[in-house]
């Protein structure tokens, strides 16, 4: 018999996992909290948890969280992931792109691995050290300056990354002298400062 099987379930430790992360869970963590998938099987018929994903599952009298939805997919990633692009955009408040799908960078290594990607997902590959990261709420997204970066080298429209480095330099997200890329992006389309 596994350790799994052969103690209690920590609900506690459950809870407190599914807490930082707006009341989802996966399967792994249940695991680690002593929870069989014998057991969430009966948790989730008896409405006490609900399938949200394959694999991650929300507590089902747990408030809503302002970034469940990012959560989901950053649970997804293993916890891997870091909101990228047009999302790290719309996380700082660094322009009026309402991206229709979900940018995230999951490391370099993630390229080999096959994935069933969920349909609202972008996915880039990248190594995001902790220092060009920053969080909202219980999901990581790229540093402002890395997230410029990111769309000068995806090619977002001229006008919203000059309007997205000017919002960052008006907030002192960044420094005038990092944006060395962004302005060479810009150049063709008049710079920074058309």
């Amino acid at each position: 018999m596994s350790e799994a099987t052969t103690r209690s379930p920590d609900w506690d430790h459950l809870f407190e996992v599914a807490a930082a992360q707006d009341g989802l869970f996966t399967t792994r963590q249940a695991a680690e909290a002593g929870c069989s998938p014998q057991l969430l099987a009966h948790h989730l018929g008896a409405g006490r948890i609900l399938r949200v994903r394959r694999g991650v599952y929300r507590l089902a009298h747990f408030p809503a969280g302002d970034y469940e939805d990012l959560t989901v997919v950053w649970l997804w990633s293993e916890q891997e992931g870091v909101f990228s692009h047009q999302t790290a955009l719309a996380l700082h408040d660094l322009s009026d792109v309402l991206p229709a799908q979900v940018h995230l960078t999951l490391p370099r290594a993630w390229r080999k691995r096959r994935l069933r990607v969920p349909d609202e997902v972008v996915l880039h590959y990248g190594d995001v050290p902790d220092s060009e990261r920053h969080w909202f709420g219980p999901v990581p997204a790229t540093a402002p300056l890395r997230t410029l970066e990111d769309c000068a080298d995806e090619h977002l429209p001229p006008e919203l990354l000059r309007g997205a480095a000017r919002d960052a330099l008006e907030r002192g997200l960044v420094a005038r002298e990092d944006l060395g890329a962004i302005e060479a992006a810009l150049a063709p389309f008049g710079g920074l400062e058309p």
